[in-house]
Parts: structure tokens; sequence; C-alpha cells
């Protein structure tokens, strides 16, 4: 059984930043590919970050160069630091773990830019 568990978020005001933590537990292959989506009320889950057990990263365009994941293999724990945060990044932030085709989420946590 695996377990994904994340902590960072909270309220951060504009062009402020935030990290993001998510910490996987159970049964994980070596080879995997770790992950951040979000989603904003009302509207449908989208990729921000992902990152492969041997470092390849992927970003959705609205997050390039602004937003960085980075992965501790050995802890089984993916980060995504986002800088310069807009109004729009307000959403619920889920981590993602992939094996082959087998797919985990967590449960989400909240990210807010207000002022």
């Amino acid at each position: 059984q695996v377990q994904l568990v994340e902590s960072g978020g909270g309220l951060v005001q504009p062009g402020g930043s935030l990290r993001l933590s998510c910490a996987a537990s159970g049964s994980i292959f070596s080879f995997n590919v770790m992950g951040w989506y979000r989603q904003a009320p009302g509207k449908q889950r989208e990729l921000v970050a992902t990152i492969t057990s041997d470092g390849r990263t992927n970003y959705a365009d609205s997050v390039k160069g602004l937003s960085t994941i980075s992965r501790d293999t050995a802890k089984n724990t993916v980060y995504l630091q986002m800088n310069s945060l807009k109004p729009e990044d307000t959403a619920v932030y889920y981590c993602n773990l992939k094996v082959g085709s087998r797919v985990w989420w967590g449960q989400g946590t909240q990210v807010t830019v207000s002022s």
C-alpha cells in the first residue's frame, strides 16, 4: 500500500514563495515518476511538474522559470519550490506517484495567493 502525504501549503501574498513537500511510503519500485498537479475551483486538475527517479523533469508552461521540482530519492520525497506566486496559482495541489500504469494521489494541500 502506497501513501502520499503532502505538506507546505498555506496563504501567501502575491510575489511570495512556498515550498511543498510530499513524502511517499509503502512499496515503491525503484523507477517511478513523482509530480505535482493542481486543481483550482471550477477547473480541471492540471499538471504542474513531474520528475522521474533518474532526475528528468517536466514543467507546465505556466510555471516554467517560476517553480522547481526536486526529489530526495533516498527519502522518497518530492518537493515543489514555487516563487513569484500569483493569485491564479491558487489551487489545491496534489502529489502524484506513477509506477508503470499504477497511479497514486495524495490528499491535496491548499495554496492560496492573496493580499
